[in-house]
């Protein structure tokens, strides 16, 4: 499905970002790499058939660069990384300065944690498109974020702290929403829900993807 979709994308622009942008994710966490900016832009451009008029080659740029400045500072890398596209003068060969304007805020829009919706669909998209939907990328996401930025931890502590993330960000109220009609993502919910209502099931499983991908 997404080489289909990329075939949409400017095959220079694409060629550019591989080249010059792809590279610079080896500096993040794991849960922050090269593969999970490809499942952002796979899931991107499939949700572009539920709007309307969208350029599909400001969706996988915004997809792209969404998450590059994370390695410099993980709380404010979305300003970061939207800073880092806006200033790329590259960038200016392939979009108007409106069109930069509204990736770069697509680009600062997309975190869960954003108490307002996006601005444009575009940054709906994203957003959406940033949504885990496999159990056990969460859970190794949230594990090897946790072991770089919080080393000193006790694997109880590492436990506990993947626990609350998840009830802050899935549970009753969480933060983490979406703007698309998203079938995995609402099974993906629903998942966790019960891990969540579920403490020894939810500690089983912690234990097993984390012992057996990461230990």
């Amino acid at each position: 499905m997404q080489a289909n979709k990329e075939a949409l994308v400017n095959p220079e622009l694409r060629q550019y970002v591989r080249s010059h942008i792809f590279p610079v994710y080896s500096k993040n966490d794991a849960g922050h790499r090269l593969d999970h900016i490809e499942y952002v832009i796979r899931r991107s451009l499939a949700f572009m058939e539920q709007f309307e008029n969208l350029d599909a080659d400001m969706v996988y740029t915004a997809a792209a660069y969404h998450d590059v400045a994370h390695y410099i500072d993980k709380n404010r890398h979305e300003e970061l990384s939207a800073r880092i596209f806006f200033e790329d003068e590259v960038m200016e060969n392939f979009f108007t300065d409106m069109q930069r304007q509204t990736i770069k805020e697509a680009i600062e829009d997309h975190r869960a944690s954003l108490e307002r919706a996006p601005r444009s669909d575009y940054g709906k998209i994203i957003s959406s498109a940033d949504r885990s939907t496999d159990i056990d990328s969460f859970f190794l996401r949230t594990h090897a974020y946790t072991l770089k930025h919080f080393p000193k931890l006790t694997e109880k502590q590492r436990l506990e702290r993947c626990y609350q993330h998840m009830q802050d960000k899935y549970g009753e109220g969480g933060y983490a929403k979406s703007y698309v009609d998203d079938a995995e993502y609402k099974r993906f919910c629903e998942e966790m829900k019960a891990l969540l209502h579920d403490r020894k099931a939810f500690e089983r499983k912690y234990q097993a993807v984390t012992f057996t991908k990461v230990g």
